[in-house]
């Protein structure tokens, strides 16, 4: 036991240590970005890569099975606690241990890239409002409103271009695009994203798909439809070119999307982008967001209304208590806005087409 809580002792401390160091000092951050993250990323597509399957969600299967037991172990220690009470209390500690572990593991692989400075600050188009709510809330309508009419356009020029593509020529394509469009340190080695093998429960969750930080694959679920995945794929990989933020990895996903003539991923993007801004205008004015839905293409109110009918059939309750449980994972990263980042992307695309960046053949910088 002494030998056990002396090594706890020494993880906590450098988990402390790790996140004190983040904190603190941006070059800390930048390091890790520039000088750790790629190779730790690159070495596992390397090792990962010729797996046609998702090692991530074999890993995470084994892992839930390895909890499971674990619980069972402590009821029964629990029911016989008298003479299995050492037994509970070696148990317990190797577990805390386990867990730091991981998680020392989870901020080396990855987990350092949520301290990184936000996209938009980065790319100098965030927007600094010091003004009354009243003031605030007109200037988002207003915002809303601009940037749905952009969409709408945009959605309704790509609409007769676009071309239903299957998912592994779009992953291919995705790469190409992140070698063309960005700067990334991983996109001869580290971007690749796979069939997860749990395409049905993610679907019911409302998850269309993740990134696992041990393994460093992108997972897609198979069960999304085919104009959704452009721009969930660059969205995935985005992760893995180091942009742990949800509402960042939009962000980048969009501006690469529409930095390329292709406009299946165009219009994947404006889609995308049009369902969080159309959202959010609804909220502002429920009017204005309905006479712009009224004015989209024949293609794209299908492409709706397909969505339509896989939220009807698959999302509820369980999907609303997921979305709880990923909030407060977020909130843990260092990420003040939690689940709202996916839709507050709306802000910062909105002033990336204003400001114009990237779209006179400029390479897209990923920090």
């Amino acid at each position: 036991m002494k030998a056990r809580g002396i090594i706890l002792t020494v993880l906590l401390a450098l988990i402390w240590l790790f996140s004190f160091l983040l904190n603190q000092f941006d070059s800390c951050v930048d390091y890790y970005s520039q000088h750790i993250y790629p190779g730790v990323q690159s070495f596992r597509m390397v090792l990962f890569d010729f797996i046609p399957f998702s090692m991530g969600d074999i890993f995470y299967a084994l892992g839930w099975i390895w909890l499971l037991i674990t619980l069972l172990r402590w009821l029964y220690y629990i029911r016989k606690f008298g003479a299995r009470k050492e037994r509970l209390a070696k148990s317990l500690l190797n577990t805390v241990i386990v867990g730091a572990i991981i998680y020392i593991l989870f901020l080396i692989g990855w987990g350092a890239n949520y301290y990184k400075i936000p996209l938009a600050e980065s790319w100098k188009i965030s927007n600094d409002e010091n003004m009354s709510a009243s003031h605030r809330k007109a200037k988002k309508t207003q915002e809303a409103k601009s940037f749905n009419r952009f969409l709408v356009k945009k959605l309704n020029t790509f609409a007769p271009q676009y071309k239903t593509t299957p998912r592994d020529h779009i992953n291919e394509k995705a790469k190409a695009y992140y070698r063309t469009f960005t700067n990334s340190q991983v996109k001869e080695h580290g971007l690749e994203v796979k069939a997860t093998l749990y395409s049905y429960p993610m679907q019911v969750m409302g998850i269309d798909g993740y990134y696992n930080p041990f393994t460093g694959e992108g997972q897609i679920s198979t069960r999304i439809p085919l104009f959704m995945m452009p721009y969930t794929i660059c969205h995935e990989m985005a992760h893995q070119a180091g942009i742990a933020s949800e509402g960042d990895a939009n962000l980048l996903a969009y501006a690469l999307c529409t930095a390329t003539k292709d406009p299946t991923f165009r219009y994947s993007a404006y889609l995308s982008l049009w369902l969080y801004a159309n959202h959010r205008l609804w909220r502002y004015d429920s009017t204005a967001a309905k006479k712009f839905e009224n004015q989209l293409n024949d293609l794209t109110l299908k492409h709706l209304d397909t969505l339509e009918q896989i939220n009807k059939k698959y999302r509820g309750v369980f999907s609303h208590y997921t979305s709880k449980i990923y909030d407060s994972y977020l909130h843990l990263q260092n990420q003040e806005k939690g689940i709202k980042s996916y839709s507050n992307v709306t802000d910062d695309a909105w002033r990336l087409e204003e400001t114009g960046k990237f779209r006179r053949k400029r390479m897209i910088p990923i920090p």
